[in-house]
């Protein structure tokens, strides 16, 4: 996993020894002796997660994270406070600082290392959404793509799997200020619980006297509706085999006992923080996708979804030996729309055409918006003569009701021409069916307009 850490210490033989230890992991190392220094690092170079002592001369670690977090160049770096201090208030302070973890000296190898990965995943997940985020910007549809900032905007659903009532009961009254818990005692139940419902995060105590907790996480890994849910694991302290079992399972957490309620929170928050970043991530994804292939302005798919799935149906009747058409059509005089009522008469009619397409084509067919005020619909398993009376259909329902314009409260006739085009064996290749499809759409506008007209065959 690479990623650059900056270490930020006033005592060069701590800076020294967190340095060797991530190094040895592959990370990039960045140090700092004093808090300003850190900020000006921040300020001028990428940083993934950051660790920062508490005691230092000039301002200490408090302020320095609350610097960074104020600052919208750097409040996104995951900050790990790393102290000697060991107070409940301390804890409480550094969360309300805007820390994102904590590390107590002297500091054990394998909770810097697991702490240190979880938080550049993170910060990852953070870094492609901030991208995707500006790139929505500068394409003008960021309002589609709005991700967020992290924060906890809704009450986190967890769910607690516990054997032991009394620490199920500390646990939920930890969390209740930033969740709502759900609790269990029965590790098989707990795991149908998170397969049908809607959990943020899972913690795992391990106090089970008959029950191996490990089992339970390896499940909730190899479920496909339970895959994506952070797991925290509470376990005893020193207990280094199952916490590196644990890890290697996927489980992406964990606490000793005994258990710091601060501690939990702030970890809680940490994976939930994570949890909703890779529904974003998912979610922006899949509305990248869309605005991929879909037109803006009437929702139907565009040129580019046309050009690529045209192909699988062209192929897939070719192979089965089953027809298919292709209908092309176009607004009668649609300049003329523009430059009389305006452009936003124009789109007017142009979303409502496509809403009346869309009525008229059936659940197989695939309507598109070609370009301009030009659509096409594609008829999988449809005879020319079949083609021809859904084409007949559509253009009736366009001349006969009048097209409303929004914008002078008024209503405007409007009809349409259409041209027909049908797989023939002496057609090779889906360009080949539109080519013909557009030569018949030429035929009905040369022949007066408003009228379907078919490719000879």
């Amino acid at each position: 996993m690479t990623a650059r850490i900056l270490v930020v210490d006033d005592i060069p033989a701590n800076v020294k020894l967190l340095e060797a230890r991530l190094l040895a992991e592959y990370f990039d190392v960045l140090t700092a002796d004093n808090g300003f220094a850190a900020l000006e690092i921040c300020e001028k170079t990428h940083v993934d997660v950051i660790l920062l002592d508490v005691m230092m001369p000039g301002i200490d670690g408090f302020e320095v994270c609350e610097r960074l977090k104020a600052n919208p160049r750097t409040s996104h770096i995951p900050v790990v406070m790393v102290t000697a201090l060991d107070q409940p208030s301390d804890r409480v302070r550094g969360l309300k600082a805007g820390a994102d973890d904590f590390l107590t000296k002297p500091v054990n190898d394998l909770q810097l290392i697991s702490r240190v990965k979880s938080l550049v995943r993170l910060k990852t997940l953070t870094d492609e959404l901030r991208i995707r985020t500006e790139a929505a910007r500068n394409m003008g549809v960021e309002d589609m793509l709005r991700m967020g900032d992290g924060r906890i905007d809704e009450i986190a659903q967890v769910l607690l799997v516990d054997g032991r009532a009394n620490s199920q009961e500390r646990i939920i009254k930890a969390l209740k200020p930033v969740a709502a818990v759900t609790a269990s005692s029965d590790p098989q139940a707990a795991l149908f619980e998170a397969a049908e419902n809607s959990f943020d995060l899972v913690i795992v105590n391990a106090n089970f006297d008959d029950y191996d907790p490990l089992r339970l996480c390896s499940q909730l890994r190899s479920l496909e509706r339970t895959r994506f849910i952070p797991v925290l694991l509470v376990t005893d302290n020193g207990d280094e085999q199952m916490i590196i079992r644990a890890l290697d399972l996927g489980v992406n957490d964990y606490l000793a006992r005994p258990i710091d309620p601060n501690e939990l929170v702030a970890r809680t928050l940490t994976q939930i923080r994570r949890k909703r970043y890779n529904e974003r991530l998912r979610l922006s994804v899949k509305e990248s996708i869309e605005l991929a292939v879909t037109d803006g302005l009437t929702g139907l798919h565009n040129r580019r979804y046309l050009d690529n799935h045209l192909k699988v149906l062209f192929n897939r009747a070719q192979a089965r030996g089953r027809p298919l058409s292709i209908c092309i059509t176009d607004i009668d005089r649609f300049k003329q729309v523009n430059d009389t009522y305006g452009h936003d008469a124009g789109d007017d009619v142009i979303r409502e055409f496509a809403t009346r397409i869309r009525a008229t084509v059936r659940g197989a067919d695939l309507a598109c918006r070609y370009g301009g005020e030009e659509f096409v619909v594609v008829m999988p398993d449809t005879t020319a003569e079949a083609a021809a009376v859904i084409a007949e259909r559509l253009r009736g329902m366009i001349e006969h009701r009048p097209f409303a314009l929004k914008a002078s409260a008024s209503s405007l006739d409007v009809t349409a021409s259409m041209g027909i085009a049908t797989l023939t064996p002496d057609i090779e290749t889906p360009e080949q069916l539109l080519k013909q499809a557009d030569r018949a759409l030429y035929q009905a506008k040369s022949a007066g307009r408003n009228r379907v007209v078919a490719a000879a065959a």
